[in-house]
């Protein structure tokens, strides 16, 4: 809905920052990765924005880069990961640095970030890893597209033939819902639209 935030830096009250754009001030809570990158009170910034909108808060986020604003929405996709979480890691470690975590399956660097137990460690570690082929090189993220596209596909189809879909009425309706909904990036959610 908001993609992007361009206007004066009017406030710094971490993790919240208050941006003025056409005389309306914005309240953006940022990482401190972002943060650390801001000028001074009273210049112009650009901001790529994520809006959140629950039952009991509307929230701006703010990411001075959108490979940030990336992964914190794949982030919060996570089951058990809120936006407050996402921040928080986004706030002690670097994108690249997250990557290589997951990567690595380092579940010690992850429960070194503040408020990660075990648990959700391990749970970051697995449901990030199939999310992070397109952070890699852009060759090596569209050949794992593909095959993270066509696994996915394999999966929803599987599911639905057991729900009692006829194999070819399920292959249309994955085909007909990427075709709408060329963001889907797991199974479950091809299935629910399908």
């Amino acid at each position: 809905m908001i993609g992007q935030i361009k206007g004066t830096l009017v406030e710094k009250n971490p993790p919240e920052i208050l941006v003025e754009v056409g005389g309306i001030t914005y309240e953006i809570l940022v990482p401190m990765s972002t943060l650390y990158q801001l000028p001074e009170l009273g210049e112009l910034i650009l901001l790529h924005t994520h809006f959140s909108v629950r039952e009991d808060a509307q929230n701006l986020y703010g990411f001075s880069d959108v490979k940030a604003k990336r992964m914190f929405r794949s982030l919060i996709r996570v089951n058990g990961v809120g936006p407050k979480m996402a921040l928080g890691i986004l706030s002690s470690m670097s994108v690249d640095d997250f990557v290589q975590t997951i990567q690595n399956n380092d579940t010690d660097a992850m429960i070194r970030l503040p408020g990660i137990g075990k648990k959700t460690a391990e749970r970051l570690i697995i449901e990030m890893r199939d999310k992070l082929s397109e952070w890699g090189s852009n060759e090596a993220a569209t050949e794992n597209s593909i095959v993270s596209r066509s696994a996915i596909m394999k999966d929803a189809e599987i599911a639905m033939i057991n729900l009692g879909y006829k194999p070819q009425q399920a292959a249309r309706a994955i085909a007909q819902v990427l075709k709408n909904n060329p963001e889907i990036s797991d199974s479950e959610q091809l299935i629910r639209f399908s």
